[in-house]
């Protein structure tokens, strides 16, 4: 089947029957060459947004301005459901200097092998289905969205001027009136509204039909890591499934599998989750870290999850539940083995289940209320004799128990200075590229600490593990440089407790903060 490129003035697309979670992604079948883009000249939609003199007009639903690059700011002018199942994302980019703007590094997916031509890097966050959605990969081309060369357009945007960007991606499960628009430019743009009108494409460019040929899914979920403040229990939860990993050097000694006394303590509380569960079936896997041989380290972590697993049959009060035990000796690392924290830490013993249905969070609305100003949300910190000033901007509750945390640094020196520490996260907890890493988000009362999300790139990507925080590596490894005066915004992911309204937020260097939930 041929991708067909439709003017959306001839062809009224209309939504229907409720949106679902894209399939995982999978390799795309081979198709025919694209047919040539259609000629015809788009109109403006029936919502009355139009274009004028090759300039988009169209009011902004949601504007983000860089954090790389201050001064280059992105409008979101289009958010339109397709048939259900498409999104279609529209973006006006402008540069408020008198400098030119390189507008495609910026934009581009870090996800994807660096090839400027497209605005790969605009997604959407599926915070219910813990899912990071890309736009769609056709399978003559890398990126279902704008091309400078098909679609002739500049890679400079000159001061005064914009141009306006699109990507088609899937749309977002359960068919939601709102969603949040994430870009590497920026903080992500949180509760903007989907519109089922047709859309407008930009000027001078055509949309394409999503339908008329086969493309892959690029879906990348996104795991939330949080820990006991004790370290005997840390769980990654990915929206499905809860993944409970107990320390091996509390419930163990060293080389054997009986539990210790310490042991039946940790098992009881995990016993608790899997009793709010409504799994039937209960995963209890073994792992040792790289140390000794798979001779050794297989049997014993076949011996360990035994262990747990017969030690969790009498803790737990549900009926009708089978345990699954098995020794993957130190062939699944959760950390690099590379450091002593990393090793204790794939010393374990991880239980997994269904992930229990969510408690009842009161609504807090659409819109999140600026946090007070006062102790509570800001700090300074001198960092080689320069002051610097953090700001938490907003700290929000979002679906699937997930939180967004926003925050910005000022520089309050005279001269450029840059800012290193939020980078250094602890080492066994580093990712494959450097980002905003460094916090730590503290639920006092629950005793927990939870860390910055994990977007776990998919099959048929480039392997491995990205925050799900402000990006400070390759085009944008110059955000941690600040000129005199100059403040930059900056975001990260989290898991939430559910009923907490104040969390204790570390950023780096600063001192600890008591900021409230909105």
């Amino acid at each position: 089947m041929r991708i067909r490129i439709m003017a959306l003035t001839a062809v009224a697309l209309t939504a229907a029957g409720c949106g679902q979670l894209p399939p995982a992604p999978s390799a795309s079948e081979t198709t025919a060459p694209p047919s040539a883009p259609s000629t015809s000249a788009p109109s403006p939609s029936a919502s009355g947004s139009a274009t004028s003199g090759g300039e988009d007009t169209r009011p902004a639903l949601a504007t983000v301005q860089g954090t790389v690059e201050p001064n280059y700011k992105a409008e979101l002018v289009g958010l339109n459901r397709v048939g259900g199942k498409h999104l279609i994302v529209q973006l006006r980019l402008s540069t408020s200097t008198d400098k030119p703007l390189h507008w495609q590094a910026p934009l581009a997916d870090p996800m994807r092998p660096l090839k400027w031509r497209w605005p790969s890097g605009i997604a959407v966050l599926d915070a219910p289905a813990h899912r990071w959605l890309m736009p769609y990969k056709p399978a003559d081309g890398e990126c279902l969205c704008s091309d400078t060369d098909r679609d002739d357009l500049e890679p400079i945007i000159d001061p005064g001027k914009s141009l306006t960007v699109y990507a088609v991606l899937p749309a977002p499960s359960g068919n939601p009136a709102t969603t949040t628009i994430v870009t590497p430019i920026g903080p992500p743009m949180v509760d903007v509204p989907i519109s089922d009108d047709p859309p407008v494409p930009p000027p001078g460019q055509q949309l394409p039909d999503a339908d008329a040929s086969q493309v892959e899914t690029v879906s990348h979920l996104i795991e939330t890591p949080s820990q006991s403040l004790d370290r005997t229990e840390e769980t990654t939860d990915d929206g499905a499934d809860l993944k409970v990993s107990l320390s091996s050097d509390v419930l163990f000694a060293l080389n054997k599998a009986t539990l210790t006394s310490r042991a039946r303590t940790v098992l009881a509380k995990a016993a608790k989750l899997i009793d709010t569960s409504a799994d039937t079936t209960i995963e209890v896997d073994g792992h040792a870290d790289s140390s000794g041989t798979d001779a050794i380290n297989e049997p014993l972590s076949r011996r360990r999850a035994e262990a747990v697993r017969q030690a969790l049959t009498q803790l737990i009060t549900r009926d009708q539940v089978t345990f699954k035990a098995q020794g993957y000796g130190s062939r699944r690392p959760l950390y690099s083995n590379s450091s002593d924290e990393g090793r204790r830490r794939n010393r374990r013993v991880t239980i997994t289940f269904a992930k229990p249905a969510p408690a009842e969070v009161p609504a807090t609305g659409t819109t999140a209320s600026p946090l007070p100003e006062g102790k509570g949300t800001t700090a300074t910190v001198r960092a080689k004799g320069v002051p610097f000033d953090l700001k938490v901007t907003a700290f929000r509750r979002m679906p699937g128990d997930l939180g967004l945390l926003r925050y910005t640094i000022t520089n309050r020196g005279d001269g450029k200075a840059w800012y290193h520490d939020l980078n250094w996260a602890d080492d066994w907890n580093a990712f494959k590229y450097h980002a905003a890493t460094n916090i730590q988000v503290t639920d006092p009362a629950a005793r927990r600490l939870y860390r910055p999300a994990r977007v776990i790139v998919a099959k048929g990507e480039e392997p491995g593990t990205y925050c799900a925080c402000t990006n400070t590596s390759g085009v944008a490894l110059s955000a941690m440089n600040f000129e005199p005066g100059e403040t930059k915004e900056f975001w990260s992911l989290y898991a939430l407790p559910a009923q907490a309204d104040a969390l204790t937020v570390k950023v780096a260097t600063w001192r600890a903060l008591q900021v409230p939930l909105s």
